[in-house]
């Protein structure tokens, strides 16, 4: 069975020209979902890493705007082995689809209908709100599938508060992929091949990977370094699991 390799990265960390930049690596490395996250000044359910990009980003001055416009327009660092032309979109060039990590108030303060609409508009095709109160539910429901976006939950377990306190991690997976016909990823703290591998044998459709992806981006010596690191890394996760 294959197992999705689905890697994450901070919008606009380093900053949003190199978010573009890094989707297209991502997406050329055999990335099967990329999640981008919108920072959020906020952000509860992110661990250490992500919030210190969140933080990082919101100082640069990043916005919603303005993610959704360098999906749109792309980035400027260009690597003709390869990314694409960095004047066009940026989505339609992946073969892979984009999912956006949004917490609930930015969606609900610009409106829901309207938030669909515009990330519709700029390609994404998923949307996952980690803090969406349970009687709110239905209308992101009805809002996203209107749109054809695909609502994703919450990621499954967090690899070492499980390991531990909770050994039985990958019983808690079977139990999960046997309960749903929603697919389900592993997440929260896997930064290792091993990690990879492990979940893989637990029966996950898929790995998600995030801290580990966005401190590489965000604490590269320079923009370029960070790039290439985040392709080596991504390639090995993805011939992990193969």
């Amino acid at each position: 069975m294959k197992v999705a390799l689905i890697p994450y990265i901070t919008a606009g960390d380093p900053d949003l020209p190199i978010t573009a930049e890094a989707l297209k690596v991502l997406d050329c490395c055999g990335s099967d979902i990329i999640e981008l996250g919108l920072p959020y000044s906020d952000p509860l359910a992110d661990g250490p890493v992500i919030q210190a990009a969140a933080t990082r980003s919101l100082a640069r001055g990043t916005n919603f705007d303005a993610v959704i416009s360098i999906l749109r327009k792309g980035g400027t660092f260009t690597d003709p082995n390869c990314l694409g032309n960095s004047s066009s979109d940026v989505l339609p060039q992946l073969s892979c689809p984009v999912s956006l990590f949004s917490y609930y108030n930015p969606i609900l303060k610009g409106g829901i209908g309207k938030f669909m609409t515009i990330i519709k508009d700029a390609g994404v095709q998923g949307l996952v709100v980690p803090d969406v109160p349970l009687e709110e539910t239905g209308i992101l429901r009805m809002e996203s599938s209107k749109n054809n976006i695909e609502l994703g939950g919450l990621r499954l377990g967090d690899w070492y508060s499980h390991q531990r306190q909770c050994p039985s991690l990958d019983s808690a997976t079977r139990h999960q992929t046997g309960a749903t016909s929603k697919l389900v990823a592993v997440g929260f703290g896997i930064s290792k091949l091993e990690h990879v591998k492990q979940v893989a044998e637990w029966g996950a459709d898929g790995v998600i990977v995030d801290s580990a992806m966005v401190k590489l981006l965000g604490e590269a010596k320079s923009p370029e370094e960070g790039l290439k690191e985040l392709e080596t890394f991504a390639k090995s996760l993805k011939a992990a699991l193969i």
